[in-house]
This record gives C-alpha cells, structure tokens and sequence, in this order.
C-alpha cells in the first residue's frame, strides 16, 4: 500500500513538474521575440512554415512514443497485477502495420517537402519582383562585417540598409577566417569563405530594423559580430544613399587595409567611393598567387565568377 502510494506521489510529481515546464515555455513565447518564429520576409516566411510542418510531422511519432513509453513502464511495473502475460504480442500484425506505415508515410512526406523546399529556397535563386533588385558586395572580416554598394558607389560597416519589398542579391566572401552571413528575419545563413563567392537572395516585406550576426565561431570577437540590417521606404533610402555619398570616408585600397584589421565592437561607419573592383580584388587575393589588393585585376576579374558557388 505504502509502494503504490510513493509510485502516486512520484507520477503526480513529475506531472506538476511537466505543466511547470509547460507553463514557463508558454510565458516566454508569448513574452519574448524569437527571430527565426517572427519573420519578416518572403524567404523567412517559408522557413518558418517549413519548420513548422516538419515538426508537426514529427510530433505524430515522438507523441505516441512517449505515452506509450509511460503505459508501458506503469502498466508493467514490478509488482502490478494488471499486467498480461502476451509473449506474442510483437507478432501483431495489426500493431505492426502501424508501427510500420506510419514513419513510413512520414518519412515519404518529409523527403517530398525536402525536395520541393529545397529548390524553392535555393539561396542562389533569384526572388521575382517588379522591382530592380539592389546589389550588395558582402566582405566578412575580423569582426566586423563590410557592405559594398557598387550601384551606388558607397559602403558601410556593420549596417545593411535596402528598400521594401525590393530583391537584395547578396555576394558574400571573407577576408578573414570562415564565417557564416545571417539575418534571421529575412531568410536563412549562408557561409563566407576566403576565395569563395556565395549568393543570397533576400527581400523584406516590412519596414523596420533586424538583427543581423555571425554564425559561425571564428575567434574572440565573434560575439560583437553583429550588424543592422533596415528596411525601409524607397525614398528613406535614397536619402540615406545621398548622405553616405556626401561622407568624407573614402575606401581607397589603403583605407580598406587599415579597416581589415582584427577589431571588436565595432560601431557602424560609412564610407563613399569604394575602390573599383574591391570586392574581386578580395577574392583575387586568395585565388591568384602574387596577387595584391590594389594592382589591376584586368581580365582577372572573370575568374571570380566563374569561380562562384
């Protein structure tokens, strides 16, 4: 008597243990913002719905488990007398379809889904638009992150500014250890690597500032690798190109030198005037042995390229 009773305070235990566990997830998801769950962008949405789907599709087996798993364990408990002996019992051929089927069925939806979403959210697709897509150059240095405008002829340091509902194509390399590209708002991660060109295609379907970081460890200033990411109206960003033009800050070859060294912390800047091809000269640094920033790339230029993934 004494057994059964321990065995009841035990399980009503762990279920006020679990509604606590319950109640606090539920308080913070109503009381918190999580980025990837708030998005802001077409790209985004499509994540999260994708997550959304795969995880429900997973709850249809790890629910069951787990109450099975807790029948199981009580019903046949040391000492129950409610307990069948069924030493056939996993010969059922009905029990045994569903336990079959059912991941079986899953597992199809999943590799359908995967196959669809994956060539749906191709970072290296191009998202349709009516609007002329905004080009941004996207250098990952030590720690800090270097945007280059080469349709408006300026640059920025950990701030990314674009219009509404307008293509942002982003190319992405490193002049610094591996990285990884993130605006959680807007889409997923892409990795930055030395000598590598990667795409990004994102677009925003609100106004507003996003968080931008790093996602891959790559030293002690990792942590402060963070960067702005707004959008905005058209005509706020012509404005904002204007005044960044008007900046004194030139990018020449030598400012860029002192700018790619390692640094923490670093408060957003602007510059006008980046120096012509800085982005493929980056690139031509690890490519072309010999190669330094600020000669002429000429006709090496075509092998950034033809060397993007």
């Amino acid at each position: 008597m004494k057994l059964n009773m321990r065995g009841k305070h035990k399980l009503g235990a762990l279920a006020v243990l679990l509604l606590i566990i319950i109640g606090a997830l539920a308080y913070y998801l109503t009381h918190h913002t999580i980025d990837v769950l708030s998005p802001t962008g077409i790209v985004a949405q499509k994540e999260k719905h994708l997550m959304i789907i795969t995880t429900l599709l997973g709850l249809v087996v790890v629910i069951p488990v787990f109450i099975l798993t807790g029948y199981i364990a009580w019903t046949y408990r040391e000492g129950s007398k409610a307990a069948k002996y069924t030493p056939s019992w996993d010969h059922n051929f009905k029990l045994e379809f569903v336990w079959w089927a059912l991941p079986l069925a899953i597992i199809t939806i999943l590799a359908i889904i995967t196959w669809r979403s994956s060539h749906e959210l191709d970072p290296f697709r191009q998202l349709s638009s009516n609007k002329q897509p905004i080009n941004v150059q996207v250098i990952a240095l030590q720690w800090k992150w270097l945007f280059i405008y080469p349709q408006q002829n300026i640059a920025s340091v950990n701030l990314v500014q674009f219009p509404i509902n307008t293509p942002v194509n982003f190319q992405i390399t490193s002049d610094a250890p591996m990285n990884s590209f993130w605006i959680p708002r807007l889409g997923g991660q892409i990795y930055a690597m030395s000598g590598m060109s990667t795409q990004l295609h994102l677009m925003a379907d609100q106004t507003g500032s996003f968080d931008g970081s790093s996602a891959n460890i790559s030293g002690r200033g990792f942590a402060g690798m963070r960067f702005s990411a707004k959008s905005t109206s058209q005509a706020e960003f012509d404005k904002w190109v204007s005044r960044v033009k008007q900046s004194a800050n030139k990018l020449g070859f030598d400012q860029y030198a002192t700018l790619s060294q390692p640094s923490e912390n670093n408060q957003s800047a602007y510059y006008s005037q980046p120096a012509t091809n800085l982005y493929d000269s980056v690139m031509l640094k690890y490519m072309v042995p010999g190669f330094r920033m600020g000669q002429p790339t000429g006709n090496l230029s075509g092998m950034v390229h033809n060397h993007a993934y």
